[in-house]
């Protein structure tokens, strides 16, 4: 069966849809629908919009509480599982970051000034996010705190596509968001989808592959965005406790049962290190690992399966 397939530019990345069937306009509709899906989460999600929900708790933090839908107040409250999971190396309040102290731009030529730093760090606190079930609100306790979904909405996005065309009745596909990938059944070649682990100092080389059956599996690198200042690379992957980028590791890829979590758990891996990270990982049912770290050294979890063809 032929693989028909779509890009498109969503929630500021790159997002490729893919369905194997032998109705290829069902299967053009389909892509359609779960393209619909995606521009609708990012209408909920997104910081540039004054209006949307996210901008609303932002607006009211330290003030009041903000009602939201019950799919954004959930989505809040399993990230917030996973703050604690890894002790803050996870946290949406990264959004109190200061965006222009990291831009990743080839105007940035400096360090962001450590004092001012220091004071955007301290409004980064999970734990002063509220959460009310009864009355559905989200409250930011401080006022300057900012709450925001990059490290978790894109792979919440690819999951309920996958939903949608999984519901739809098409067996097998994928979606791909900027590395976040979801995928179930069968590629076109009647084959388990195969995902390739690529080098960091070299992209277009491969060092592992995977088969990818009903899972999902995301990738965050050194590789993908950074700046060197003073003879020194630095990384888009921050650390919130710092608010600097993290040293050590050029590479993670998370496999777990779907790709929210899958997202969520990269950049908490690479900021708690190797040892720490592969601890974690080898904890949680369905969910395993590849570290790359920046003497180009390869860890794996327990129990993973590295494809030999």
């Amino acid at each position: 069966m032929p693989l028909v397939q779509r890009t498109d530019l969503l929630m500021g990345n790159r997002f490729d849809l893919g369905l194997v069937s032998d109705n290829v306009q069902a299967a053009k509709e389909g892509l359609e629908i779960a393209v619909q899906e995606i521009k609708r989460i990012e209408r909920l999600l997104t910081t540039f919009d004054e209006t949307s929900q996210t901008n609303q708790i932002n607006a009211n933090a330290g003030i009041v509480p903000v009602e939201v839908d019950q799919e954004v107040f959930d989505l809040i409250s399993r990230a917030q599982k996973i703050s604690r999971l890894t002790q803050g190396a996870f946290d949406l309040s990264y959004g109190s970051l200061d965006k222009r102290f990291w831009n990743f731009d080839k105007e940035m030529t400096s360090l962001p000034d450590p004092k001012e730093m220091a004071a955007s760090v301290r409004m980064i606190d999970y734990e002063s996010i509220d959460l009310d079930p009864m009355t559905r609100t989200v409250f930011l306790r401080n006022k300057g705190m900012r709450i925001g979904f990059g490290g978790i909405g894109k792979g919440y996005a690819a999951d309920r596509a996958k939903k949608i065309l999984k519901d739809s009745g098409f067996q097998h596909g994928l979606v791909n968001a900027s590395g976040d990938m979801s995928a179930w059944g069968m590629s076109e070649k009647g084959l388990p989808w195969q995902v390739a682990i690529v080098d960091p100092d070299n992209p277009s080389r491969t060092v592992a592959h995977f088969d990818l059956k009903d899972a999902a599996v995301a990738t965050s690198g050194n590789y993908e965005k950074f700046v060197w200042i003073g003879g020194k690379k630095y990384s888009h992957t921050i650390n919130p406790k710092t608010g600097y980028p993290i040293h050590g590791i050029k590479s993670v890829s998370v496999f777990a049962p779907v790709a929210e979590l899958a997202d969520a758990l990269t950049t908490p891996i690479a900021v708690m290190g190797v040892e720490v990270g592969l601890d974690l990982v080898n904890q949680l049912n369905g969910v395993f690992c590849v570290i790359i770290d920046d003497a180009n050294r390869i860890f794996q979890s327990n129990n993973i399966t590295t494809r030999n063809d």
